[in-house]
């Protein structure tokens, strides 16, 4: 008896019918990354027209260098790759600015954002998406080199491996990044909620 569920055609095959001159297989390969590309040069340029532009730009790499993708690995992390070098390229060439995190805030050194009192707000939906908030706002002021580890760990749920083919560095140094990451992310929601707050702790997991 045929299972009336077919199975879903891999990337990979997708990139040989794409070699082959099937318009179709591309267009599918364009839907499965579109979302996540778009999502994954956002995190890092943290502007809607900017990562479109990445987006589309990822994509026309992508078509013309489909000839030198090894179809024997894996075409998620190739074309993460392209994305991320797109934006890193990008980060570099209009030199964003980029606030570190471990300068005090404000003129005066003070902290000007107003953050909720997790001790007196009775509403703890509001409390747990105003921290997502600031940890998100905490990820967008990191350094590109750290900035870019976090978003593929954190929010595209990539291995080390996969994260160090990707930035073609070893994995040692995805490590050391991620770990700089996380305490960078730490010291400055710490600085919002106290040591002991819920903040110092959504630093070490960095659930957004």
């Amino acid at each position: 008896m045929r299972s009336g569920r077919q199975r879903q055609i891999s990337d990979e095959d997708l990139v040989r019918q794409s070699r082959q001159g099937v318009e179709s297989a591309f267009v599918e390969l364009v839907g499965r990354y579109k979302d996540k590309i778009y999502n994954l040069a956002y995190r890092m340029l943290g502007n809607r027209e900017e990562a479109e532009d990445v987006a589309q730009e990822t994509f026309l790499h992508t078509f013309r260098a489909l000839d030198s993708f090894r179809v024997e690995e894996r075409f998620s992390p190739w074309i993460y790759k392209i994305a991320s070098n797109l934006c890193l390229d990008r980060l570099r060439k209009y030199r964003y600015s980029v606030t570190s995190l471990d300068e005090p805030i404000g003129p005066d050194g003070d902290i000007p954002q107003q953050v909720a009192d997790w001790s007196s707000s009775p509403d703890k939906v509001y409390e747990v998406n105003e921290l997502r908030a600031d940890t998100q706002h905490a990820i967008s002021g990191l350094p590109p080199k750290y900035k870019v580890v976090v978003v593929l760990r954190h929010l595209h749920d990539m291995s080390y491996d996969e994260i160090a083919r990707v930035l073609n560095i070893p994995q040692g140094t995805v490590k050391t990044r991620l770990f700089r990451a996380r305490e960078i992310l730490r010291r400055r929601l710490s600085r919002l909620y106290g040591d002991n707050g819920r903040g110092a702790q959504e630093g070490a997991a960095i659930e957004v």
